[in-house]
């Protein structure tokens, strides 16, 4: 049975395309409606703030991604937009990187979904439509912007809201948004992309659709990486959204799968986690590693070491568990005798290297 997968059906791209979004808004907007702006804290007070297309009872609601997007804070944001008594948003626009963006996807489910974020950790749990929503991205890499998942870290596992429900309706990709990124942060981000690609492209999922979303990807990220580009912002912000459609009809590997586990225990973000992660995956992706390891030397890049010694037995093995509970992953890396090819105690010891 093939897949019959949902896509985000409005992209615009461009430089100075942001400048438009106050005409997409209206053509959502009815009298006495309202929307809600989730961006992130950083730019509180800043030029990008003050550039958002506010109008009547919109307001801007500025979220904190210090930490990985949990399900509780998505709770808490949900009842806070419910108590300002204004009614259901008739929109909601997320403006910052990959969790801001899943912060916004989730909250615009749970303003139509009963119950707790936690409910619908896993794949096609949602059952209702969620507001409708736009997704504007200030940094790329993590696909966030086109994928059908929401990562959310539980009070049980990390997990994505995985259904076509959580799909923006509209992205606007700016390349003048990213530009000015911190190197390290530009640099982790832009690598979930590139180990994005290496996942998909080598494991037992593909097919010509992914691959084909996945060869023009990653070739944008070794122009970006390897080499010299004045509009590398441009081909970094395209080879995120060919990343992200590459694995909407395949999946990612077994480096997604052990940094979930990093970033539930020790609440490592998911773009340095899958750099920790892919960094000592030779076994799975020996050229992948090794391109990548010329990517840092390139940009001066040094990852933590050692992160996960000293643990006790009990968070390595929730740890373990986490990482194993990805089932799709690890089939996707080693077929679907995976389970006899990564025992527990394999997995265990994974992360141990790290």
């Amino acid at each position: 049975m093939y897949r019959n997968f949902a896509i985000v059906p409005r992209i615009i791209f461009g430089r100075g395309s942001f400048n438009q979004l106050a005409d997409i808004l209206k053509q959502r907007r009815t009298p006495g409606g309202h929307m809600v702006f989730v961006m992130d804290d950083v730019f509180q007070g800043k030029a990008l703030e003050k550039r958002m297309p506010l109008a009547g009872k919109d307001y801007v609601l500025p979220v904190n991604v210090d930490d990985e997007p949990k399900t509780s804070y998505i709770d808490k944001l949900v009842a806070g937009i419910k108590a300002k008594g204004r009614g259901v948003p008739e929109g909601i626009i997320g403006i910052g990187g990959g969790s801001t963006l899943d912060i916004a996807k989730a909250v615009s489910l749970l303003l139509t979904n009963p119950g707790s974020a936690a409910d619908y950790q896993g794949w096609d749990l949602i059952t209702t439509p969620g507001v409708y929503k736009v997704g504007i991205p200030t940094l790329s890499g993590t696909g966030a912007e086109i994928s059908r998942t929401t990562v959310l870290t539980g009070p049980e596992k990390k997990l994505g809201i995985n259904s076509d429900f959580t799909l923006y309706d509209q992205i606007v990709l700016d390349p003048e948004l990213i530009a000015g990124v911190p190197r390290e942060q530009w640099f982790y981000t832009g690598m979930d992309c590139y180990i994005h690609d290496v996942e998909s492209l080598t494991g037992s999922f593909i097919n010509e659709f992914s691959r084909s979303y996945g060869e023009k990807s990653i070739e944008l990220c070794r122009q970006v990486f390897l080499e010299d580009h004045d509009n590398r912002d441009d081909k970094l912000m395209m080879a995120s959204y060919f990343g992200g459609m590459s694995i909407a009809y395949s999946q990612v590997g077994a480096c997604h799968a052990l940094s979930y586990g990093l970033s539930f225990v020790l609440g490592v973000h998911h773009g340095i986690g899958c750099c920790i992660a892919f960094n000592q995956r030779e076994e799975f992706y020996p050229e992948g590693v090794a391109e990548f390891k010329k990517m840092m030397k390139k940009h001066d890049i040094s990852l933590p070491q050692h992160i996960t010694a000293g643990l006790s037995d009990e968070k390595m093995e929730v740890m373990t568990t986490v990482a194993l509970g990805l089932v799709p992953l690890w089939e996707n890396c080693l077929g679907p005798d995976w389970k006899q090819l990564m025992p527990r105690e394999r997995v265990r010891q994974l992360l141990a290297r790290m």
